[in-house]
């Protein structure tokens, strides 16, 4: 198993209501929820759990390429996230 760090790259004094922290959080909770669903496959409702963040930090993430860009852009190389398919 590779054992993902934990980004902490939004200093502490941020606002925990930004949407580039909440990015930030739930980034993390996906990166431990993997890999734990590496060694437990069988955990459904982790998996649920899993899709559920997932879909949130989505949308947090439609939320700030309209309407804050640049900060979109640099949250995504920082926390080394592709970026979203635009339809």
């Amino acid at each position: 198993m590779v054992k993902k760090k934990v980004i902490s790259v939004i200093s502490e004094d941020e606002n925990r209501g930004s949407s580039e922290f909440q990015v930030l959080h739930f980034t993390n909770k996906i990166r431990r929820l993997t890999s734990h669903l590496e060694f437990h496959r069988k955990d459904y409702l982790s998996q649920r759990g899993l899709r559920k963040i997932l879909g949130k930090r989505q949308r947090l993430l439609s939320y700030l390429s309209k309407k804050k860009r640049v900060s979109y852009k640099e949250l995504i190389n920082q926390l080394d996230i592709r970026e979203s398919k635009t339809r």
